[in-house]
């Protein structure tokens, strides 16, 4: 039987995300299907969840006003697997912090048990690509982009840092939770999608 993949589809990579998640189902050996989620009836049925990257102010106003964003999260909370990237992992963190003032920003998603920092790296490194070592996924380093990218500066307890850069998280995984603040989906590269679909969603 497919499993069904939603992608929250406002902004960012999201027939990317769409080419890779199938790219990783095939290796796997599954069949699935994805789903293009902007409405709350679109969220029916699908055995896990996508948020792609953008704008996350922009994103979480258009899903609180087609009634996406509660109805996403009382089913993460549920146990629906959720991967955020770059926006979409700020939408997931619990706290979101402003970087010049410092302040804890509201965040109406909020799922996951990390802090989060917007634009970490400053106009110094807004866009940059390196080679970074993620031993959850095997031994060759994955070619990582990060776009004007946050950075995970606090971890919860039962969160797993997965890997850091200069310091700071930047995959993390929380039960069936998982938020990279590089864009993956960038790449040809599907080994976090496996991952993510394979040992974290447990849907192989």
């Amino acid at each position: 039987m497919a499993i069904t993949i939603g992608i929250l589809a406002y902004q960012g990579g999201i027939s990317e995300h769409e080419y890779l998640v199938k790219k990783a189902c095939s290796e796997l050996g599954i069949e699935c299907r994805t789903r293009w989620v902007t409405k709350k009836e679109h969220l029916e049925g699908i055995d896990a969840i996508i948020l792609p990257g953008g704008e996350s102010t922009t994103i979480a106003k258009l899903a609180s006003r087609f009634g996406v964003l509660e109805e996403l999260r009382d089913r993460i909370a549920k146990g629906l697997p959720a991967f955020g990237t770059c926006a979409g992992a700020i939408l997931m963190a619990k706290e979101v912090v402003d970087r010049k003032t410092k302040k804890v920003l509201e965040n109406p998603l909020g799922v996951m048990d990390i802090s989060i920092v917007r634009n970490y790296y400053g106009r110094q490194r807004q866009s940059f690509e390196i080679h970074l070592e993620i031993p959850a996924i095997g031994p060759k380093p994955f070619r990582a982009i990060f776009i004007r990218a946050p950075a995970i500066t606090r971890v919860g307890e039962g969160v797993e840092t997965l890997a850091r850069l200069d310091g700071v998280v930047v995959v993390a995984r929380q039960g069936r939770m998982l938020a990279t603040t590089f864009h993956p989906e960038l790449t040809e590269d599907t080994r976090i999608h496996r991952f993510f679909i394979e040992r974290v969603a447990k849907l192989v």
